[in-house]
């Protein structure tokens, strides 16, 4: 057992501050929560005086295959749209990618993750050389670091037909991987699956009727981009003479355990239907405003809505900060409170893919925590929580992490893990995939 004392605890949704409490931890479960808990038994204690505690924090979309293109120097060419950026850089990338240059990726992503206290993630994933067998390698970065994530593969019609059905045979086996560990009782508790596809514009009516029939196969939800560009509308239109959200309704992808990203270009009834569907929306603000893509103006309309980096990253204060201050600029409605609401949504999807509770410190929630150092300047209270989070605070206030009541980062140090040795070989990965990105050609 492993307990933090003396701690503030903080809660994002409903927001809740309570003071100098302890926290007992049993195997990957919150026990106990109180004043002056009862140490015996305990193998090992965390003071918290003085400190905040917080349930861990979730990234609802990211791209961990993008985690060796950070200052990236291969010969991208010109990128005046949406559509040239996919080309030219992402998908030369994804199809640069090998197991090598994958699992540095999945690791250097996720200890920055955990470093910035973001203790689950949920992943999309794309190697069209590489597909067979990628997920698992994702799955072992998580694994090692102890991070909480899920994956999938990114189905997509650009490579041929046989590259789609691997890219859903992967899905599924996968997951059916995932199921086997959990009934041989070897499942580590941090991996789980969806069922993953592109966009819709690279996802012809046969790729659908495959992932819908993998969905119901193996229980999983579906992960999507959507309307991110307005060409994946125009697409829609053009060749199927359908809003996004309703081809993908009648193949029944937008259900209540669906994430569906981006979004920015969905009309009115496209949302109410998401709304009807209880699917998820996911907001990238800093993708979102990198690729030119626009701004998402549903935000105030959606009942299911979080926040993802989109592979910038798993630094989701920086996230939730970018995304209100975006909307503020576009003369949005919404408040801090709203967007720390869609940061603890994550939870949500969490619980629909884990099947067990997240986000909140309460006896039986998952043991998914967060200590952080932060000298508030002014009065910390449940109603000014997100004003704190928007204004003052920031990842390097992340301290020591738990996830799944294993402790994988403490004091900003990470135990056992030879960080240095990994970004000497992520360095070396990146040079080599710059090296083959310029070997291929659009």
């Amino acid at each position: 057992m492993i307990l933090f004392t003396n701690a503030t605890l903080v809660e994002f949704d409903p927001p809740r501050i309570r003071y100098n409490e302890d926290v007992l931890v049993e195997g990957d479960t919150i026990i106990k929560v109180g004043k002056g808990l009862d140490a015996a038994g305990v193998e090992r204690t965390v003071d918290g005086s003085g400190k905040l505690l917080f349930p861990g924090i979730v990234c609802s979309h990211t791209h961990f295959y993008s985690g060796l293109s950070r200052g990236i120097m291969a010969n991208i060419g010109d990128t005046p749209d949406f559509v040239s950026i996919l080309k030219n850089l992402w998908w030369r990338l994804d199809r640069a990618l090998d197991s090598g240059s994958l699992r540095a990726s999945g690791l250097i992503c996720s200890l920055d993750a955990i470093r910035a206290g973001t203790t689950a993630v949920i992943d999309h994933h794309a190697s069209p050389n590489f597909i067979s067998g990628s997920l698992d390698v994702l799955k072992k970065a998580f694994e090692e670091t102890g991070l909480r994530g899920t994956t999938c593969y990114e189905v997509t019609d650009r490579h041929g037909e046989e590259a789609m059905q691997e890219g859903v045979d992967e899905n599924i086996a996968f997951a059916r991987s995932i199921d086997a560990e959990k009934k041989a009782g070897t499942w580590s508790g941090l991996t789980e699956a969806h069922i993953g596809g592109h966009a819709p514009c690279t996802l012809p009516d046969a790729a659908l009727k495959l992932l819908a029939d993998a969905c119901e196969e193996r229980g999983r939800g579906f992960h999507v981009h959507l309307a991110e560009d307005a060409w994946d509308v125009s697409h829609s239109h053009i060749n199927y003479g359908k809003d996004l959200v309703f081809r993908l309704d009648n193949f029944g992808l937008v259900r209540d355990n669906s994430i569906l990203v981006h979004g920015v270009h969905l009309n009115p009834d496209e949302v109410e239907r998401i709304n009807e569907r209880g699917a998820f929306l996911v907001h990238n603000s800093r993708s979102n405003m990198n690729n030119g893509v626009g701004y998402n103006p549903n935000l105030p309309r959606l009942e299911n809505w979080a926040l993802g980096t989109d592979g910038i990253g798993s630094d989701m204060f920086a996230e939730m900060q970018s995304a209100y201050f975006k909307h503020k600029d576009e003369k949005g409605p919404l408040w801090p409170g709203d967007f720390l609401a869609a940061l603890a949504a994550g939870n949500r999807i969490l619980e629909k893919s884990f099947g067990r509770p997240f986000g909140r410190i309460e006896p039986g929630y998952t043991a998914d925590l967060v200590v952080a150092d932060y000298a508030s300047p002014t009065p910390l209270e449940p109603e000014n929580i997100a004003g704190h989070m928007v204004f003052g605070m920031a990842s390097n206030i992340v301290e020591t992490v738990m996830i799944n009541g294993r402790i994988v980062m403490e004091k900003r140090s990470f135990p056992g893990i030879p960080r240095e040795d990994i970004y000497r070989d992520a360095a070396e990965q990146a040079r080599r995939l710059w090296e083959r990105m310029d070997r291929i050609t659009p």
